[in-house]
């Protein structure tokens, strides 16, 4: 399967990567300036001096990808794309709504150019409505989705709305695309009749996305009439579901049936507690939360995280330390899970990156290519679609490539 990756930033890059861990060949079609995000340091890799420094938000999302480097505005450029889009199998584009058209790649054209072609359009706001024209940014989505309003401590603990610590709404645009696109390849294969073999357009946005993800806060509104407010670490449907304080530091911990929390009240030393009707169900401990949480705090505060995760581990609590980021990537349970992966670039040396999350038995998916650098493979790309080196030559001295 062959994806033309005229996106940039985020949501779009995502959804390629992701295309490509599972075996995709990705051609990333970068302006002339290169992907916003690699100017988006520091930390940085590489040398100003030589041209290689990319900042590493760029290489979060870029892997399993070629690049050419091709400037769109030139009738050579779009020709260029025109061919690419001719003989690929999906196009992911994320332009203000109109841009691509604008550019001579309307939905016409491109049924013209290749009937079988998957259109992933990604906007911020969608086709229509009044916020269609506008810009999308990950940070300014999670503030008009309703995200940030749940996110963050309460006004009583003088909290106030948070973002999210990683662009969760770019992240989601860009999981959903992916689903999106396999969903449509399928249907591509299997459709029967005149569709038989057509591809589709799929426009997503971000905010779509985004209130998506909002789910049983979502449904907790509509059932209740209320809007759901910032809880901090605090669970709205499960307690105790939340963070608490011990002689040390903090843990996490979730009690997440009825079952388990008779056995926390025996954990903590508690077990009266499991017996007192104030807190008989998960319900009971919800409506009660206030009354219940001093009591275990009060108790987590008494012996250290590492005694807690031991005894709780031991009765079957789900329990957890916070980790910072690297903490995360060098426990036992992510190493396990081939969580951080090395790769070496010419560029750049070995490289430090996150593993692939989903194994699939039968069809591994697997990393074969690091984060190009700019128009790395624009060369082998335009002789695979049957330009003579002497053309390359031609286009590079025109500045189109």
């Amino acid at each position: 399967m062959r994806v033309i990756d005229v996106s940039t930033v985020l949501a779009g890059p995502y959804c390629t990567m992701l295309l490509g861990d599972l075996g995709a060949d990705v051609i990333k079609v970068e302006p002339p300036e290169g992907d916003a995000t690699r100017g988006w340091g520091p930390p940085w890799l590489g040398s100003e001096t030589d041209g290689t420094r990319t900042a590493a938000y760029y290489l979060s999302v870029n892997r399993n990808k070629r690049s050419i480097r091709l400037d769109l505005k030139r009738t050579e450029g779009g020709e260029i794309l025109r061919r690419l889009l001719a003989g690929g199998d999906v196009v992911v584009e994320n332009f203000r709504t109109g841009g691509f058209a604008r550019l001579g790649f309307d939905d016409d054209e491109l049924r013209r150019l290749n009937p079988a072609l998957v259109h992933l359009a990604i906007s911020g706001y969608g086709l229509d409505g009044p916020a269609a024209d506008r810009p999308g940014y990950d940070f300014v989505v999670q503030a008009s989705s309703g995200l940030m309003s749940i996110t963050g401590e309460s006004d009583a603990d003088g909290g106030g709305p948070t973002k999210v610590g990683v662009a969760i709404s770019d992240v989601m645009t860009g999981m959903l695309g992916a689903v999106s696109v396999l969903a449509s390849l399928v249907a591509r294969e299997r459709a029967a009749g005149p569709a038989t073999g057509r591809g589709q357009r799929i426009d997503l946005s971000l905010l779509a996305a985004t209130m998506s993800a909002l789910v049983n806060q979502a449904q907790n509104a509509f059932v209740s009439g209320v809007a759901p407010d910032r809880r901090g670490n605090a669970h709205p449907n499960i307690v105790p579901y939340e963070t608490f304080e011990t002689a040390d530091g903090q843990i996490a911990v979730a009690a997440g049936s009825e079952r388990q929390w008779p056995r926390l009240c025996v954990a903590l030393g508690l077990p009266a507690l499991a017996d007192d009707p104030r807190f008989a169900t998960n319900g009971d401990r919800v409506v009660r939360h206030a009354e219940l949480r001093p009591t275990l705090a009060e108790r987590f505060e008494q012996r250290s995280s590492a005694d807690w995760l031991a005894i709780l581990g031991a009765s079957g609590i789900p329990a957890a330390p916070i980790n910072d980021v690297l903490a995360a990537f060098a426990s036992e349970e992510a190493i396990a899970l081939g969580m951080t992966v090395e790769q070496v670039h010419p560029a750049w040396g070995v490289i430090r990156q996150v593993g692939i999350p989903f194994q699939l038995s039968a069809t591994p998916a697997s990393i074969r290519i690091a984060p190009p650098t700019l128009g790395q493979d624009t060369d082998q790309i335009l002789a695979e679609l049957g330009y003579s080196p002497a053309e390359v030559a031609a286009l590079r001295e025109l500045g189109v490539l």
